[in-house]
């Protein structure tokens, strides 16, 4: 899927250079990483990355020019505001907790989060009954000898967890009510030639006749693509309703006052 899934994540990363929310000196954490990472990045000529993941394999210079450390997705063992960006591409679905692995990324990431997975559509979920894609990554476990690829890079196969844009904006929105941000989306259909190719039989053969079909679909609907870019950029200052106080964001009472009534009975007296 590295082949179909990298000139996308490419893009993705393109479009947040372009937009100057991300430059080539961006300080960059990638979890769940791996080689596509490396390449997609190095294309790109982003300098300042860390590649994370959890195979115990690896040494320091497994992703050089990059820095490489052994780090839990949904653990991550830095600091609040630690770099500038939050990547990880094809990882979320291997996490026993996709959402908490966004959040720990939307945490320790000062400027905003880039994510690529897979996109929950109509389209998917008549495939998935149909037999055409996989809900349970056995693939990903075969392609690593049985012992590694699945769930939290054990040997159990994952499930295949897809994002929509309204579930990514209300993680985020839950997680960070007081945060203003930007939401950045792209969409792309991907059929994963290189796994229909070699599972081959009736499923391949199926695929094949329907990528014309699916091509057109998604120019007419590009909701129902199936590669998905998803970003969260942090914008400067708090939502309206809120000002800085000392112990954090607090009531903007002017703001909310000229728009609801407001309770004073309830408030608490220090008498």
């Amino acid at each position: 899927m590295d082949a179909e899934r990298g000139p996308f994540y490419r893009s993705a990363v393109e479009r947040l250079l372009g937009d100057g929310v991300l430059t080539p000196s961006s300080s960059v954490l990638v979890t769940c990483g791996g080689y596509l990472d490396r390449d997609v990045l190095q294309a790109a000529g982003l300098v300042d990355v860390t590649i994370t993941n959890l195979d115990d394999r690896l040494g320091e210079d497994a992703f050089a020019p990059y820095a490489w450390a052994h780090a839990d997705a949904e653990e991550l063992p830095y600091a609040d505001g630690s770099f500038d960006w939050g990547l990880v591409s094809a990882g979320l679905h291997h996490c026993r907790s996709p959402h908490r692995a966004v959040l720990e990324l939307y945490r320790v990431a000062r400027r905003g989060v880039l994510c690529v997975e897979s996109r929950d559509s109509a389209a998917m979920r008549l495939a998935s009954r149909a037999g055409l894609v996989d809900d349970f990554e056995v693939s990903a476990v075969a392609a690593h000898g049985l012992v590694a690829g699945g769930v939290a890079n054990t040997a159990v196969p994952n499930y295949v967890y897809r994002w929509t844009e309204r579930e990514f904006e209300k993680t985020i929105s839950s997680n960070a009510p007081h945060a203003r941000h930007r939401f950045v989306y792209l969409r792309e259909l991907g059929i994963p030639w290189s796994i229909v190719e070699a599972a081959g039989g009736v499923r391949a053969r199926v695929l094949r006749a329907l990528a014309p079909i699916a091509e057109g679909v998604v120019k007419v609907v590009p909701s129902q693509a199936n590669l998905f870019a998803f970003a969260v950029v942090k914008l400067d200052g708090l939502q309206p309703w809120l000002r800085p106080g000392p112990a954090g964001p607090q009531p903007d009472e002017d703001w909310i006052r000229r728009r609801y009534p407001v309770n004073d009975a309830a408030r608490v007296s220090d008498a």
